[in-house]
């Protein structure tokens, strides 16, 4: 399931382009050297990547923990179905209250952005990156059920490691053409984006489902592993 986080991220990064677009567009990139800017932008989305790694080696963690109690199946579908409603139904997602702790790190964060985006230092691009990656996003809430999903630290991690390799594209692509999100195709491709996330709810509630389909629902290794148990005795 690894390769729906690159899907994930590539076709949602059109909706990251409204979100985190200002903020790559407002990078103080070296723009009398092409090579240099092309270093900062690649420290950038180091930094994103990197709390995208960090947050799904925790969330994956978590879902390690359910793995223990024999509800990874569950997980996967509960997983895939939440990723359908909330596309179906986004008011629920606005509707759920924020926390004052969370509230008050998320202010946290944007004061040391907004900070960070006034230095030109060596390390300035990978710590907007990596404070840009705390951000609330819903796709990035997205790719965490899918890091749960995966019920491993070292997997959740790779899958959000992967989802923001598929955002880097068109994030760049911001920098260089400028007012990107004005071309028409970013509205008609904006529109793909729902489709894309259901039919990776699809795919997770298929593979909970474990229905013996290779790759994509593949059987319960457990139950076979009882099955096998039985026979032999």
């Amino acid at each position: 399931m690894l390769y729906t986080a690159f899907i994930l991220g590539l076709l949602g990064s059109l909706h990251c382009l409204g979100m985190c677009g200002p903020i790559a567009f407002m990078l103080p990139l070296n723009k009398q050297n092409q090579v240099t800017q092309f270093f900062q932008l690649m420290s950038y989305h180091l930094g994103r990547l990197s709390t995208y790694a960090l947050l799904g080696l925790v969330f994956g963690l978590l879902g390690r923990g359910f793995e223990l109690f024999t509800f990874q199946q569950h997980l996967s579908i509960f997983t895939g179905i939440l990723m359908i409603v909330i596309i179906l139904f986004p008011k629920i997602v606005h509707r759920l209250k924020i926390t004052n702790s969370l509230n008050r790190f998320i202010i946290k964060v944007k004061s040391e952005l907004g900070k960070e985006l006034k230095e030109k230092k060596r390390n300035t691009f990978f710590l907007i990156g990596f404070l840009n990656g705390f951000l609330p996003c819903g796709l990035v809430y997205m790719a965490i059920l899918g890091a749960i999903a995966t019920h491993n630290a070292l997997y959740g991690s790779l899958y959000m490691f992967l989802f923001g390799i598929g955002t880097i594209p068109l994030m760049s692509s911001i920098v260089y053409l400028g007012k990107f999100t004005h071309f028409t195709f970013y509205n008609y491709f904006k529109k793909i984006v729902p489709f894309a996330v259901i039919l990776i709810g699809v795919l997770f509630i298929l593979r909970g489902l474990a229905l013996d389909i290779p790759y994509i629902s593949p059987a319960n290794s457990v139950s076979n592993l009882v099955e096998h148990q039985t026979v032999c005795k």
